[in-house]
């Protein structure tokens, strides 16, 4: 048959429309990425109009937005397409050759370029950007041997999701460092400065050292590495990549904690060792070193209580909110009065079994760290300090 003979006497019975939609999650993911900070760019091979109508509807392009085609990347320069991308978010009917442009575009402004694609032609692009994310489902084997993650639903919402994972397993690793390191460092300034002091001499045995980095510095370190999310994590700008880890004010933490801890320590024991000296009314040997490490053990379990959150108050906290907390703690309280109030943990740890007076100073000191953390956080909050 002619094709000039197909269309003759017809009747027109309807029109056919076919469109496939977002999912309906897509553009909450779209508002929270923004909200964070990450900035949603489309860039499709379907036509323009379709492409400005789809992104108006997700929330990633607005009314009298521009829309980009692969035509109109090819005749930029690459300072002109530089200066494109920081302003357009929607760019259709392009090349593979313009994803990759448009790629190294952003990474020249500085950005930190996530690529998501399923195809063969997206491979170059995908492997030249920071995080290449390739789609589970729909996606090739090309595509996915390029990226960084496979996208198991192919969801965009599920990109987001692991942003805010991403952030608390971050956040976490700090809570992590700033424990130990702090922790460390007040009970290393006890260790050194009772050397000072003439007739202290080492205020923790060898074993009671050991027992504090398993029992009291280990479990609940451990414990603060599954804090949940902070609150507002979605709501603040991406961190520096390139930043110390020790950055905004984790290294200062470290040093006010780590000074005034084992400030309290040293105080704490030339006190006790001046109170309960040999042939005073009531001696029994090693009180004041059994003194000093039940304070350098209760008081980190303040520290550890204040280092939930890196700015909120544990006051405004559901206190419960992380229960492997709140076990490692009790345990580590537990196991400390053992180690000290029981026959055979006085014999291996070389303790003695305090007295009521002498247990209520040391439960006096222990908020002390407790309330330099919320005081520091306190500061962060009114913008005093980072």
């Amino acid at each position: 048959m002619e094709v000039e003979h197909v269309e003759v006497d017809v009747v027109f019975v309807g029109m056919v429309g076919i469109i496939d939609p977002p999912r309906a999650e897509v553009a909450d993911a779209v508002q929270v990425a923004r909200s964070a900070g990450i900035r949603p760019i489309m860039i499709t091979g379907d036509h323009p109009l379709t492409a400005y109508a789809i992104a108006r509807d997700l929330g990633i392009a607005h009314e009298g937005d521009a829309v980009l085609t692969g035509v109109d990347l090819n005749r930029m320069s690459e300072a002109e397409l530089q200066a494109a991308v920081k302003q357009v978010n929607v760019f259709a009917r392009v090349s593979p050759e313009n994803k990759l442009q448009i790629v190294n575009a952003l990474q020249a402004n500085g950005e930190v370029a996530a690529m998501t694609g399923d195809g063969v032609n997206d491979a170059p692009a995908l492997k030249r950007a920071n995080i290449g994310v390739a789609m589970g489902i729909t996606g090739t084997a090309v595509s996915k041997e390029a990226s960084d993650m496979v996208l198991l639903d192919d969801n965009f919402a599920t990109i987001v999701a692991s942003v805010e994972e991403g952030r608390t397993i971050y956040d976490n690793v700090r809570r992590f460092i700033k424990y130990l390191l702090a922790s460390n460092t007040g009970e290393l300034f006890v260790l050194l400065s009772t050397q000072l002091v003439a007739g202290l001499g080492l205020p923790l045995t060898t074993l009671q050292i050991l027992w504090m980095n398993l029992i009291t510095d280990g479990v609940p370190a451990l414990a603060l590495g599954v804090e949940k999310p902070e609150p507002g994590a979605m709501k603040r700008p991406p961190y520096a990549p390139n930043e110390s880890l020790f950055g905004r004010g984790l290294g200062r933490h470290i040093l006010l904690v780590g000074l005034i801890f084992g400030m309290a320590g040293l105080l704490l024991g030339v006190w006790a060792h001046g109170q309960y000296v040999a042939g005073a009314e009531g001696y029994v040997a090693n009180t004041w070193n059994t003194m000093v490490f039940m304070f350098l053990t209760l008081a980190q379990m303040g520290h550890a209580l204040g280092l939930r959150s890196h700015r909120e108050s544990i006051f405004t906290m559901n206190f419960f909110g992380n229960p492997l907390l709140l076990l490692a703690i009790g345990l580590t309280v537990v196991t400390q009065l053992a180690a000290v109030y029981l026959p055979f943990f006085n014999n291996l740890f070389n303790t003695t079994p305090l007295t009521l007076e002498q247990l209520l100073i040391c439960l006096l000191l222990t908020p002390l760290v407790f309330v330099v953390v919320e005081v520091e956080k306190l500061l962060i909050r009114r913008g005093v300090l980072q």
